[in-house]
């Protein structure tokens, strides 16, 4: 499972595979997701003194796509990873991990001028598992699956000027789909270049727009105006510059009626949602809609049909705004998604599992705004394990780009 840096590396940084005395004159192999890795001078070794297993760092570090550099100077090595960075003297139990001072109990050493660190503390640095086979004398190493993720950006004038900040994090981030926001005032040749850059790095790009009150009949030529200027623009350039679909946050149990005129509202929001598929099918747009995890208990007027199966049966996709800051218990994410997830993998749909990292006004337990970034990947990671066994589970979602990017650059 996928762990933060700095929390590990405070545990167990150090520790190291234990190879029993009677194997230790035998070479160590080691598997890389399956891979064999090929130490073409200097072998794994077992330290006499410690009884650690010590490999060649550059050769399983590159095969768990990190970058290794030398710094002969200094006498440093220094390993890279998206956004995290790992800084070793040789000879010396400390590590400086993303600009913090950690202690090492082994310490990387030189051996025929190759570079040789604990086989554990590789796994641990780049996050990884490390298990050891006795019978084959080998070491498996296994990087977790990484979890495709969508984010919102509401404020679609910050491509005009940080398209590759934008799409850097993403990258850093398994970030594979980005919603967004339609604004006229945004030149159309800062969506075709953001599209395309976007997509040059496999990720989808989808138009997005929604207020509540788009749920009533009375706004139906707002939503029309959305969906006429997505398509033009989709027309009007390349393949590779287009809107991969379209992405509605429509929330009317946000307007004031929704408790006095439930409904009313829903056979409202039922009539343009109608209208929204009659005017979107054959068009080759993906739909999807942010809902609550809890419109499953909402029911379509005069009926006993979940709410949410009725959305699922008209479009692609639900983003099941399943805010929580914990993966398991009751109503944590992994409770609160199973409904939808049934849904969606009986009816053949996807559905996303996002969380919020904003700040909210209700209460700690709906967002990961004062947690670390360490502690949330941690609950994705779990959460996403639980989530996979679902046909319709499609990833998870984080909203949104901005106040994740913020948490981000605080832990740095």
């Amino acid at each position: 499972m996928k762990r933060g840096l700095i929390c590990l590396l405070v545990i167990v940084l150090g520790a190291a595979i234990f190879v029993p005395a009677v194997l230790a004159g035998s070479q160590v192999k080691v598997f890389v997701n399956g891979q064999n890795v090929i130490f073409p001078d200097e072998p794994p070794y077992v330290d006499r003194q410690s009884n650690r297993t010590m490999v060649p760092a550059r050769f399983v570090s590159e095969k768990l796509g990190a970058k290794m550099k030398w710094i002969g100077k200094s006498n440093q090595v220094s390993f890279s990873l998206k956004d995290q960075t790992i800084l070793l003297t040789i000879g010396q139990n400390d590590a400086l991990v993303n600009g913090k001072t950690v202690t090492v109990e082994t310490p990387a050493t030189i051996k025929n001028n190759r570079t040789m660190i604990p086989l554990r503390l590789i796994g641990e640095i780049f996050q990884a598992e490390v298990e050891w086979d006795a019978e084959r004398n080998l070491a498996v190493v296994t990087t977790s699956p990484k979890i495709p993720k969508g984010t919102w950006i509401w404020d679609s004038r910050i491509i005009e000027k940080d398209q590759d900040q934008i799409l850097g994090f993403a990258s850093d981030h398994d970030v594979t789909a980005i919603y967004l926001q339609m604004n006229r005032d945004v030149a159309l040749s800062a969506y075709a270049d953001f599209i395309r850059s976007a997509k040059e790095k496999q990720i989808r790009v989808e138009a997005l727009a929604g207020r509540p009150d788009w749920a009533l009949k009375s706004n139906q030529d707002q939503i029309k105006s959305f969906i006429s200027w997505t398509m033009r623009y989709n027309a009007s350039v390349g393949s590779e510059e287009r809107f991969d679909g379209l992405h509605f946050d429509i929330e009317p149990y946000l307007l004031a009626e929704w408790e006095t005129k439930n409904k009313t509202i829903l056979e409202q929001w039922i009539h343009n949602l109608r209208f929204i598929d009659q005017e979107t099918r054959g068009s080759g747009l993906k739909i999807a809609l942010d809902v609550p995890y809890w419109l499953n208990n909402v029911k379509v007027p005069d009926t006993e049909y979940s709410f949410s199966a009725w959305l699922l049966e008209k479009f692609d996709c639900l983003a099941i705004m399943d805010y929580r800051n914990h993966a398991l218990g009751k109503n944590g994410i992994v409770d609160n998604a199973h409904a939808m997830l049934r849904e969606a993998s009986a009816l053949d749909k996807q559905a996303i599992v996002a969380v919020e990292t904003a700040k909210s006004s209700e209460g700690d337990r709906v967002t990961f705004y004062s947690k670390s970034v360490d502690f949330m990947e941690q609950e994705l990671q779990t959460a996403h394990h639980e989530l996979s066994r679902y046909a319709g589970y499609a990833g998870m979602a984080i909203h949104d780009y901005k106040s994740w990017a913020a948490m981000v650059g605080e832990a740095k």
